[in-house]
């Protein structure tokens, strides 16, 4: 697959050489080791100990709708206590506007123990959890209480400890999940990663657990299909808002816009090769 070839090819000019031993402690992969923040050289990111460029907090002080947008093509980067890296393209986000937004959890400008993250600094992880065992990630962004939702990842690097962690997560043995199967969905990409509520209001700009690292190829508008965001029950006309956005054409988001996609190829928008 020239894609994916292409994509590993740029994984592996962004970062140094790393090694992969076999999973041998699961019970220890939510232990985060301390922040150490790294100095600037640039606007956007550093390189600095963690051996790769990172996303800096200009990157995150954006607006919730742009951010999200400009999360598309970035790369999650998980780094293990026992050193190993996880890394992931986002290919699919959320956009929750605070205040005004009847489906976030800071409507009304309401700032609660649960939702403190949405009002902290642009770039703070903001993890809560749903119906008491998964665990969903968000970022910060610019806005009171706004915030963007990582909905799904394509993965990169890792992928047999995001098995093991995926298989540890769920109750009953089940098949072996396929590559797309494994970051697909909020709930899922925080399984694959080892992300629960001990990452609520890190930093991604100093946590040494987990940061961002900028994608090599920043997808065009002609390749972000903007929809309406999954799963968030009557809320009006908010429910309709279109602050669900994907690269188009990738297997790896949740849930395809069939229909949006007709619209876009029928106005000439045709996704980049």
């Amino acid at each position: 697959m020239p894609r994916k070839r292409k994509l590993l090819a740029q994984l592996s000019a962004l970062q140094s050489n790393t090694s992969f031993p076999q999973i041998d402690a699961l019970e220890k992969l939510n232990t985060t080791p301390g922040a150490d923040p790294s100095p600037k050289s640039s606007k956007y990111f550093v390189v600095e100990k963690k051996n790769s460029p990172q996303l800096q907090e200009d990157f995150f002080n954006q607006p919730c709708v742009s951010l999200a947008k400009s999360f598309l093509g970035q790369i999650l980067v998980r780094k293990l206590p026992d050193g190993r890296e996880l890394w992931g393209r986002i290919v699919e986000t959320e956009a929750y506007l605070g205040g005004e937004d009847e489906a976030s959890h800071s409507k009304g400008g309401k700032q609660t123990q649960r939702n403190t993250a949405m009002f902290m600094k642009p770039g703070t992880l903001y993890v809560y959890q749903i119906y008491g065992i998964y665990f969903c990630m968000n970022v910060s962004s610019q806005g009171e209480g706004a915030a963007v939702l990582l909905r799904s990842l394509e993965p990169l690097q890792g992928l047999d400890a995001m098995r093991e962690l995926r298989r540890a997560s769920r109750k009953a043995p089940t098949k072996l999940l396929k590559d797309w199967q494994l970051c697909n969905g909020p709930s899922k990409l925080c399984q694959a990663f080892g992300i629960d509520k001990a990452f609520d209001q890190k930093d991604l700009t100093q946590d040494d657990a987990i940061w961002m690292v900028p994608g090599q190829d920043p997808p065009g508008e002609q390749d972000v299909v903007a929809t309406t965001r999954i799963g968030i029950g009557n809320r009006g006309e908010w429910a309709q808002k279109p602050l669900r956005f994907y690269l188009r054409g990738n297997k790896f988001v949740s849930v395809v816009d069939k229909k949006m996609e007709r619209e876009m190829a029928a106005r000439g928008h045709s996704p980049c090769s």
